[in-house]
This record gives C-alpha cells, sequence and structure tokens, in this order.
C-alpha cells in the first residue's frame, strides 16, 4: 500500500501533459506517431503500448504477485535445490565425524523441511486470500 506522500507524487506525476519525441540519426526531432503512443486513459498517455500478457494473469495492483496455492510438488523442488547445499555444508562443517555422521542430519533437516515448507506455503496462500476477500468485500461506513 503506497503512502500518502507517494500517492501525492504519483499522482502529479500523472497531471503534467508530456511530448513524446525521436531523435532520428541527424539529430533531428521528430514528432512520436499516435499509432505508437498508448490510448488515452483518464486525460493522459503513456509512451510505450502494452504488450499482451501470456501465461498467468497479474494479480490486480501495480507491481503485486499472486500467490499460488501450496503444493507439494512445490516444497520438493524447493528441498531439492536446498538439499545439497545443505549436504554439502554439513560435510564441511562435520570433517571430523564419519562419513554417515555427516549426511544424516542433513537428510532428517531436509525430511523436516518439505512439510515445513508446505505449512508455510499454506500459511502465506490463505493470509493472501483473506486479504483478496477484504480488499474486494464492500465497506460498510
Amino acid at each position: 500500500m503506497p503512502t500518502r506522500k507517494q500517492r501525492r507524487r504519483e499522482a502529479k506525476a500523472r497531471r503534467h501533459e508530456y511530448e513524446y519525441v525521436y531523435v532520428d540519426d541527424e539529430g533531428n526531432e521528430v514528432a512520436a506517431d499516435p499509432g505508437e503512443l498508448r490510448t488515452e486513459k483518464n486525460g493522459q498517455r503513456e509512451a510505450k503500448p502494452r504488450k499482451p500478457q501470456q501465461g498467468k494473469p497479474a494479480a490486480r495492483g501495480s507491481g503485486r504477485r499472486t500467490v499460488e496455492p501450496p503444493s507439494w510438488r512445490r516444497s520438493i523442488r524447493r528441498a531439492a535445490l536446498f538439499g545439497p547445499i545443505l549436504v554439502l555444508a554439513m560435510i564441511l562443517l562435520n570433517r571430523n565425524q564419519p562419513f554417515v555422521q555427516q549426511v544424516f542430519p542433513a537428510v532428517f533437516l531436509i525430511a523436516f523441511f518439505i512439510p515445513f515448507s508446505y505449512f508455510t506455503d499454506s500459511l502465506t496462500y490463505r493470509m493472501f486470500q483473506k486479504r483478496l476477500a477484504r480488499r474486494d468485500a464492500p465497506k460498510t461506513r
């Protein structure tokens, strides 16, 4: 949520009309083609035409991500990324121990990490859903 100061600055930046020009090879300023400019929106023009979004739709609001529902596959994939790093760290930190005692704590921590990662994802997803429901609910004041 932007602060009041940030909202004021953004509104001020949107109030000004800008003229878009290109500088050609000879150094002359050439006016931009109206077809290349974005369509007028709320009395303002934007420089670049929007590209069609492919893949997943973005969340409403600028710069916000959508939170995907939790999945065991994602938790296991995350553990597969951190697992080798953890095993190497345990081997380097426990050089004086036998190999089994070096690797077993890392395997135990990875086995603990997978359900913990799923639980964290589910908490994040539930909080995101509640936030969306609060935002979309009609205000009763």
